[in-house]
């Protein structure tokens, strides 16, 4: 038997609290009326509601569902879920992983920032939580009640480190979680999203579902990355053939056949010269794997959009 309480953090004031890996185990969880306190669930829920809470820091990990903030004021938190709301809040700073795009409602002072954050037991929530590491549109904020001439909601600085804003908890319970806030270490990749690009010249790769996609897509980040190239984007979707023919146009026939294994995943670079870095470096360290990339800095926004404005339809964004 479930006993609700041991889902619920209530009315509590300056406390440190948390949940470590395998305690919330995919049930629904509930904080209300906390004030000044630090909050970490480290592990998978089913939907998490944060109703009445002033100053607060917390972490949350992989949601299957949604996270609703309501009425809540100087909050700090850290956050991956499917869907994320919030209503009728006030100075909330969010590091945000979330696979649909956030809604804000009757909120102000809301700023975002691409989520950012290690522990070991992560990537397998991620998993249970049924969420992709890939698909994170954590900057593309829908309004829901716009005020004309004022903005509600804005982006974190660029160089925001997480742990300023939640640090790592104190307690000696919590401690035993191997944490890393190093932006190089997290489990999401770090992306630009609707950030002003730096550069004129985008190029697109996508790996197809194999044994390897996803270590083969961080490989190529931090190689690309790890050049002064940017990430901009990345998603993780199933194609069909009338899909590829639109995306990969002249070259389809020779990926159609691959997406019978799974879903694709495609990432975004941007700077000067991305296009002959990307293929360079596809050639040198991918050289066995078959991968779309850029043929020419001409084709590259086009390649860009094209699958952009398909995987958009595709996640009803």
């Amino acid at each position: 038997q479930i006993d609700p309480k041991d889902y619920t953090f209530s009315g509590l004031k300056d406390e440190t609290v948390g949940r470590l890996p395998g305690k919330v185990a995919g049930q629904q969880f509930v904080i209300q009326d906390c004030e000044n306190c630090k909050i970490y669930i480290f592990d998978h829920s089913a939907t998490i509601t944060v109703d009445d809470c002033v100053n607060c820091q917390i972490f949350l990990g992989p949601i299957k569902g949604s996270v609703f903030f309501r009425d809540c004021k100087d909050c700090k938190c850290v956050v991956a879920c499917q869907q994320f709301r919030t209503r009728d809040c006030r100075k909330l700073e969010v590091f945000l992983c979330c696979a649909t795009q956030p809604i804000i409602e009757s909120s102000t002072g809301v700023k975002f920032g691409c989520f950012q954050y290690y522990y070991p037991e992560l990537a397998l929530q991620f998993k249970d939580a049924g969420l992709s590491i890939f698909n994170n549109t954590w900057s593309n904020i829908h309004d829901f009640t716009p005020v004309s001439g004022e903005n509600n909601w804005g982006l974190l600085p660029e160089t925001a480190v997480v742990q300023d804003y939640v640090p790592l908890p104190s307690s000696e319970e919590l401690k035993a979680v191997r944490i890393s806030t190093d932006a190089t270490k997290s489990i999401i990749p770090i992306t630009r999203g609707q950030r002003q690009k730096n550069s004129d010249e985008s190029c697109l790769a996508v790996f197809f579902a194999g044994d390897y996609t996803t270590a083969n897509a961080r490989k190529l980040i931090d190689e690309m990355t790890s050049k002064g190239f940017q990430l901009v984007q990345t998603k993780e979707v199933v194609m069909k053939a009338e899909d590829a023919h639109r995306v990969f146009q002249q070259s389809a026939s020779e990926f159609i056949p691959l997406l019978e294994k799974g879903p694709v995943v495609a990432l975004e670079f941007n700077g000067d010269g991305a296009v002959e870095q990307c293929r360079s470096t596809i050639n040198e360290v991918f050289s066995g794997t078959k991968v779309f990339v850029s043929e020419s800095k001409a084709s590259a926004s086009q390649d860009v959009d094209n699958f952009y404005n398909f995987a958009d339809m595709q996640m009803g964004m």
